[in-house]
């Protein structure tokens, strides 16, 4: 099964094509511009170089969310697009779903994190358990002295991953709660895994019509939402 996948959740976009698990092609951008407004053309140009075309895929799939709202609303709207009339599959897959699934292969506490900004994180607890991740917490907002108290009785090895990365490592080492160092070339989102994660909730029978595609809008705390309108208007 041909999978495409896109990520433009995070700084960094990228796109994927998988055939069932084997990872065909991938194609990433980080130069500091709003990366997701080139998802399509870097799907176009991948599969061009791996002699396919959008006809070939029988499966899309997109990060759906927390992460940057533009980049969601562009991967869920190019799927749509995509898919739209071919009767052809889609899976959502949680932005923090696909960054614990690139630690999966990693026995303990795999924990996502997404700098929301004045020490607090997008984040969600899964455990590995011989290449398989179970969910300990839903997707949520959270405050990283919280999730250091969450995580305390754990006697598990706690792998962080995710772009708040350093600002949770240094937060929750502080607080007395001790962490994995994680292989840097497995921190940040890869539409790669995107599609493996996809793949497994199709096998699963949990995938949806292109009409049926929705993101993930992860809300901070009202009082800290108002906060921050508050210093933007400031600036």
């Amino acid at each position: 099964m041909k999978i495409l996948a896109f990520d433009g959740t995070a700084k960094a976009a990228s796109v994927a094509v998988l055939d069932g698990e084997r990872v065909l092609g991938y194609y990433t951008v980080d130069n500091g511009l709003t990366q997701s407004e080139l998802l399509l053309p870097m799907a176009e140009n991948l599969l061009k170089s791996l002699k396919l075309s959008f006809s070939d895929i029988e499966l899309f799939a997109t990060s759906v969310g927390p992460g940057s709202f533009t980049g969601v609303r562009i991967g869920v709207s190019l799927i749509k697009g995509l898919a739209f009339g071919r009767n052809i599959p889609c899976v959502e897959v949680s932005t923090l779903e696909a960054l614990a699934e690139s630690l999966s292969c990693l026995p303990g506490l795999i924990v996502p994190c997404m700098d929301a900004r004045r020490q607090q994180v997008y984040s969600a607890t899964f455990i590995s358990d011989g290449g398989e991740l179970k969910r300990l917490t839903e997707d949520r907002a959270i405050a990283l002295s919280e999730l250091a108290e969450e995580l305390r009785g754990h006697d598990e090895n706690i792998w962080l991953v995710g772009d708040g990365y350093a600002v949770s490592k240094a937060a929750i080492n502080r607080a007395g709660v001790e962490t994995m160092n994680t292989p840097e070339l497995l921190i940040l989102e890869s539409a790669v895994s995107v599609a493996k994660v996809a793949l497994k909730k199709y096998e699963k029978g949990e995938f949806v019509s292109d009409s049926e595609l929705s993101p993930i809008y992860l809300r901070l705390p009202q009082a800290e939402r108002e906060r921050l309108e508050r210093e933007a208007t400031k600036q």
